[in-house]
């Protein structure tokens, strides 16, 4: 019943081999040992836009994703594509994603370059979660399509058409070591199946309508605010945008190759991408905020850092992460990746926590 154009199960390449699982197909497969992850646990508790605010009903990273699941599997289904590969790409998408959401990950970035560990991305230390961090340092044995959806998905560059290209295991695993060396290498990453095609498009289409929904809820705009030209074409709320632009990309690539919004939809997007950059975005941390966060960022990175080089085993480093790692990881994995790859996986409470836990005993 798939498309022409779907990656169907039999098409499915892992790096490891593994005994065939008598129930699960192994897209499908991926989903649990995704959902089962301690890593999908912590998006609970992880940023989304807004840190740290008093109201229960904002997004955090744990809805986006299951909205991005949503949302792409409702589009895969009436492409025919394959939604368990769609499901596991879309749920393990943020498993990357730092404290603090992008804010985060630009001081993280800027930690990473400053301790020759090449650019930090949340896509590609999504990927390095799955293969690496997972499983005490052993990884978990996803396969290669989504493990590429994941690698391929960054919402924050949309494009009006996508279209997969073909890749084999050494063409992955070239792009993501690349990656940490290469600035232009993340801007060209392109999925090679169909089905992740349809996850990026649907991280965007996930955040951007519900973005403007928390603004709203959290007073930083009003609904007078939202430019006429844009919520006459898409709606005014987030259902009706989601609906415009899951019906408008059906329409447009049903039977097709290739993901596609119609023109006019698409400058709608970049149009309300632009909005929202301006006046939620540059808007949801105040710079004390910023600084804040800095302050976390650097003083657990040099803390944690001069604990691995005097080995003092009572730091949380050791006992929340380093005791429990497989003997190669720890081996083949420079002290400051090692740092770096803690920090990432906290969650916005737990980095509080040790940040005045360090500063209670100073």
């Amino acid at each position: 019943m798939l498309s022409v154009y779907a990656c169907p199960n039999e098409s499915a390449l892992r790096f490891k081999k593994e005994i065939e699982d008598q129930y699960r197909t192994p897209f499908f497969r991926d989903i649990d040992r995704i959902l089962y992850s301690l890593s999908y646990s912590r998006y609970s508790d992880k940023t989304q836009v807004f840190s740290f605010n008093e109201n229960d009903h904002v997004t955090k990273r744990m809805i986006h994703v299951q909205l991005v699941s949503k949302i792409a599997r409702t589009i895969g289904r009436n492409l025919n594509l394959n939604e368990d590969l769609i499901e596991a790409a879309a749920l393990g998408h943020d498993l990357g994603h730092v404290p603090f959401g992008h804010t985060g990950e630009t001081i993280l970035n800027k930690i990473s370059l400053e301790n020759d560990e090449g650019y930090f991305h949340h896509n590609i230390e999504s990927v390095r979660v799955l293969m690496t961090l997972e499983q005490n340092g052993k990884g978990r044995n996803i396969t290669l399509q989504v493990l590429d959806a994941i690698m391929c998905h960054n919402g924050e560059l949309p494009l009006d058409k996508y279209e997969p290209i073909s890749k084999t295991k050494e063409d992955f695993l070239k792009e993501y070591n690349l990656s940490y060396r290469d600035k232009s290498i993340i801007k060209k990453l392109r999925p090679m199946t169909l089905e992740g095609c349809v996850v990026r498009i649907s991280d965007i289409i996930a955040y951007i309508g519900k973005d403007i929904e928390d603004a709203l809820r959290l007073n930083i705009i009003k609904k007078e605010k939202l430019p006429k030209n844009i919520t006459k074409l898409l709606g005014e709320d987030n259902k009706n945008i989601v609906n415009t632009f899951v019906s408008d990309i059906i329409k447009n690539s049903k039977g097709k190759p290739y993901i596609k919004m119609s023109p006019s939809i698409f400058k709608a997007l970049l149009d309300l991408k632009e909005f929202n950059m301006e006046y939620i975005y540059k808007k949801a941390n105040t710079r004390k905020q910023v600084e804040e966060y800095e302050m976390m960022f650097y003083t657990l990175f040099e803390t944690y850092k001069r604990d691995i080089n005097t080995n003092k085993k009572s730091s949380d480093i050791f006992k929340n992460f380093l005791n429990d790692m497989d003997e190669n990881y720890l081996k083949e994995t420079s002290t400051a990746r090692k740092v770096i790859d803690f920090i990432a996986g906290m969650t916005d409470e737990y980095i509080r926590r040790c940040y005045l836990k360090i500063k209670h005993t100073d």
